[in-house]
């Protein structure tokens, strides 16, 4: 069984990445952290309405919330705004450089909640601070494997210690493909159907070749040779060749491995000397490409097949 690593931000990499406007800081601003991957307009809440609230989201006022609060005596603003802050939301942003109430700014100094400010519209920081969050909050896990882009395919390349996973690799390199990651694949579930692997960055671009060592792909093949991040699209399982094993030699079968509740398309492709792993990979990469168009070599010659039997057999 997979374990599956929760993750967090610090709300001052947020600042720094979407460039916002501290306000107001508490004491203890290096220590907030953000661990849910969605974010909330509290015009409801502003108004009195804490069902089903999570506190957790990172709360973002713009032109209708404040309109909406315009309307309000001081008093009640002030008494909306602390049934906000009291819930120790991670931070309250303000969108179009709209200027903060002063209740607004009181609350947030009494309770320690970051006040934030950016010129972006509301929509646009909502939209983006969601997709950033979806990354780096992402379920993940870690594989041993070796993560390669092939014709724009992201193989995942499964298999036991010594199979020749990282040689392949190296192989597909020299071919003009690309290397994501060798030996640990660090896996995150972007979205519901959409998993996308890269390496943990202490071993970033190297890959291990028994009799060799460790070598830097990047330094030997050149920046064209490396990707940071490749979405997995088909799975591919080596294994020793076993005489007393059924291969499938028409692929109407199709095989899924799920990852994070996630299903990929993946093959079992059998090791053995005088094969070329390499061309075998592209060859899948490429095919892979055909049937997620639409088209199924295999499908077609069982279709061929049974026309001919059919005319065959009325003649």
């Amino acid at each position: 069984m997979d374990e599956i690593t929760s993750y967090a931000v610090p709300l001052t990499a947020l600042i720094k990445e979407f460039n916002l406007e501290v306000l107001h800081a508490p004491e203890h601003l290096d220590d907030i952290m953000v661990t849910t991957d969605d974010v909330n307009r509290p015009g409801l809440q502003l108004a009195g309405f804490f069902d089903h609230f999570e506190a957790s989201r990172l709360q973002v006022i713009g032109m209708v919330e404040t309109t909406f609060v315009e309307r309000f005596t001081p008093e009640k603003r002030r008494a909306g705004f602390e049934k906000l802050m009291k819930r120790k939301i991670p931070a309250l942003i303000l969108s179009r450089g709209l200027e903060p109430f002063a209740e607004c700014t009181e609350m947030a100094g009494a309770y320690g909640v970051p006040l934030l400010r950016t010129e972006e519209t509301t929509s646009s920081i909502v939209s983006a601070l969601i997709a950033s969050l979806k990354v780096s909050l992402a379920q993940r896990i870690t594989r041993h494997g070796v993560l390669v882009e092939v014709y724009g395919e992201g193989i995942l390349l499964l298999g036991d210690s010594g199979v020749g996973k990282s040689e392949t690799a190296i192989e597909l390199v020299k071919r003009g493909h690309r290397l994501i990651a060798d030996d640990a694949v660090e896996i995150k579930k972007v979205s519901a159907k959409t998993l996308v692997g890269s390496a943990p960055e202490m071993i970033r671009h190297f890959v291990e070749m028994r009799g060799i060592g460790v070598i830097d792909v990047r330094r030997i093949f050149g920046m064209g040779a490396v990707k940071p991040t490749e979405k997995i699209d088909l799975i591919i399982n080596l294994e020793p060749w076993n005489d007393k094993t059924v291969y499938d030699r028409l692929g109407l079968d199709e095989m899924t491995t799920t990852l994070l509740d996630v299903d990929i398309t993946s093959l079992v492709v059998p090791v053995k000397p005088g094969r070329n792993l390499a061309v075998i990979i592209e060859v899948a990469a490429m095919n892979n490409r055909h049937k997620k168009m639409g088209y199924n070599a295999a499908r077609e010659l069982t279709e061929r097949l049974d026309t001919y039997f059919k005319t065959q057999g009325s003649k």
